[in-house]
């Protein structure tokens, strides 16, 4: 089963569960500090819940479509290579506490879709590259033009 997947910045993470939880009807498949994603049947969606600045907005950090195997990932990065758009690959990739196999685009918004799949849960929330190569730090926020002194183009 595929699910598309809403990756949103929260200023209180422990509100947005709650309120999520009580949305969905389910409570969350997997936390860790500054992180929460569910598994939603109905609608089928990964909702995954990353903590930013207290205070600010809820905002978009970035969508996906998780997908069953690594042969849907890679078919998926042919296809949109066969449709002229760029792509952006990683393989054996730690990102929101779990090992990825996933290829990245960006829409004509400047929004970035990953499609993915989850191949084993880790203990590090990993990083959130952009598809134009631009590295962004997941607990960090959203992918700016110019990186920080740690090599992450990202602001919060």
């Amino acid at each position: 089963m595929s699910r598309v997947q809403l990756a949103l910045n929260v200023a209180d993470l422990e509100a947005s569960v709650a309120f999520y939880s009580k949305l969905f009807g389910v409570e969350p498949a997997k936390r860790r500090p500054g992180y929460a994603n569910f598994a939603v049947t109905t609608p089928p969606l990964k909702l995954v819940l990353i903590e930013g600045e207290p205070g600010a907005a809820t905002r978009l950090d970035h969508l996906g479509v998780e997908v069953e195997s690594t042969d849907d990932v890679t078919a998926a990065t042919t296809r949109l290579k066969d449709a002229d758009l760029t792509t952006f690959e990683e393989n054996d990739t730690s990102c929101c506490y779990a090992l990825q196999d996933k290829v990245w685009v960006t829409g004509p918004g400047g929004e970035h879709w990953e499609v993915y799949v989850v191949k084993a849960d880790t203990d590090q929330l990993g990083t959130i590259p952009a598809p134009d190569s631009d590295v962004c730090c997941a607990e960090q926020g959203t992918i700016t033009e110019t990186a920080d002194a740690t090599g992450c183009a990202c602001r919060r």
